[in-house]
């Protein structure tokens, strides 16, 4: 015999109680991360990067970013990496259209990030990232961040995204899986970098290390091409000359 069905559950016959309502953003962010879930078959593929050679670029880089007014954070790292590596793997900087039966390849690269706000976790996009240098991307991520913040984003600074980065480093963690954010087929989370032991040559060492999750529509990208993806996403954080320019 089972439970009766219970339209709306009294929290209150157990204690003090508050109702607050949802407000409208999270109302819509809570619909179209639902629709997400319910609708993406998802598959997420974890990593660890060796950052230290990154950290190095970035500790030579950060002084000519500074006199420029530029905070060169590791995002912004991520972000021309990840757009080097979609330009390889097209399938991912794609969309499936509304039937379902066809992949809408995209020749551009807008990249979105997971904006801390007071309203929530927001999603505004950066245009063009394959075409900006890193400083230029840094700029784009800070005026980004400062515009959700301050809740002035308009609608069109968080349409068209390719791709998503989530990187929750900051407020630390072992790792986690972000939603796809439909209709992207793909979203890269970023956890906190942690110092680790490590064997190099022979020898034990210790290595800046970042762990990474990619989330990718199973529909559209399978796990071959989710770790060919991963493989080469890794090697240019790893090596980071080609993230310079």
């Amino acid at each position: 015999m089972g439970f009766p069905k219970v339209e709306t559950y009294d929290y209150a016959l157990f204690g003090p109680v508050e109702v607050r309502p949802l407000s409208n953003i999270r109302k819509i962010i809570g619909r179209r991360l639902h629709a997400a879930w319910a609708n993406v078959p998802q598959v997420t593929q974890f990593d660890e990067v060796d950052l230290t050679a990154l950290e190095a670029l970035r500790a030579e880089l950060k002084p000519k970013a500074e006199a420029q007014g530029i905070k060169l954070t590791l995002l912004a790292f991520i972000m021309k990496a990840c757009a080097q590596t979609l330009a390889r793997f097209p399938e991912f900087n794609a969309s499936l259209d509304d039937s379902g039966d066809n992949l809408v390849l995209k020749k551009y690269c807008h990249i979105g990030f997971a904006a801390d706000t007071p309203m929530g976790l927001l999603a505004p996009v950066v245009r063009d990232v394959d075409k900006k240098g890193l400083f230029d991307i840094a700029r784009a991520i800070a005026e980004l961040a400062e515009k959700a913040r301050l809740g002035r984003l308009a609608f069109t600074d968080a349409e068209g995204g390719c791709f998503s980065v989530s990187n929750l480093g900051q407020l630390g963690g072992t790792g986690f899986t972000p939603t796809i954010n439909a209709p992207e087929v793909a979203v890269l989370g970023v956890a906190r970098a942690a110092e680790k032991v490590v064997v190099q040559d022979g020898q034990f060492v210790v290595r800046l290390v970042l762990p990474l999750a990619l989330v990718y529509d199973h529909r559209v990208v399978d796990g071959a091409q989710g770790g060919r993806f991963m493989a080469m996403l890794r090697d240019r954080l790893h090596n980071p000359e080609s993230l310079r320019a």
